[in-house]
């Protein structure tokens, strides 16, 4: 019913004829933006960042911007999913819950900590923290499209992992945020600060494994 409309107006196929060629075009286009959004997010912070400058980086028009996120805080809110998607996709916290749990909690530890330590992240934390720089819905946006997401992921993989008897948790909601904080530590704060180089390979990795073997003997099934 669609199909003939000018492509400008909408993505949405309504003949794979005619339609199918334009799909990659459309969607090179949305991630063009969304890079660009994220490296000015971080740069210029949420007040700073225009949408020409994000159109200009991203070699569109504004126009094609908004058509495709709407306003300035859907795009954020999408630079922030994207972010998240590419270093903690869902399907992190779907394994096969056959497989060792150490290792599973290994995986997403690794993710989490290449997240949370990246300049996108971490500029956008401080933005957050910076007066001025977004109203009080940005900042609630941000929580529910990143920590609040993967703490939620993590807790349904735990609510898994008790079902089936390798875990002993009362409360998964919280065991979820724990892990997460104990994930952090002194070097995510080190980063925050811009205290010293980024950590080593070597020194992530101890970390991390470190963090899930504490985490899997608190809630050992006794």
């Amino acid at each position: 019913m669609v199909s003939r409309r000018p492509p400008a107006q909408t993505s949405k196929p309504a003949s794979k004829a005619v339609n199918g060629p334009g799909r990659p075009k459309d969607l090179g286009k949305r991630n063009a933006i969304l890079e660009a959004a994220k490296q000015l997010f971080t740069a210029q912070g949420f007040a700073g960042a225009s949408m020409d400058q994000i159109a200009a980086e991203a070699g569109v028009s504004k126009l094609t911007v908004y058509s495709h996120f709407g306003d300035k805080e859907a795009l954020f809110l999408a630079a922030v999913q994207s972010k998240c998607d590419e270093l903690m996709p869902a399907d992190l916290f779907q394994q096969d819950v056959s497989g060792p749990l150490g290792e599973r909690l290994t995986t997403i530890g690794r993710g989490f900590f290449r997240l949370v330590t990246s300049e996108e992240a971490l500029g956008t934390q401080r933005m957050l923290l910076t007066p001025g720089q977004c109203d009080d819905s940005l900042k609630r946006l941000f929580w529910e499209a990143g920590p609040k997401r993967t703490c939620d992921a993590l807790a349904g993989m735990l609510q898994m992992a008790c079902d089936a008897g390798e875990l002993s948790i009362d409360d998964v909601g919280r065991a979820s945020e724990q892990f997460f904080a104990l994930l952090k530590g002194k070097l995510h704060e080190r980063a925050m600060c811009g205290v010293g180089p980024q950590p080593s390979e070597a020194e992530m990795l101890a970390h991390i494994d470190a963090t899930v073997a504490m985490f899997l003997r608190a809630y050992a099934v006794r």
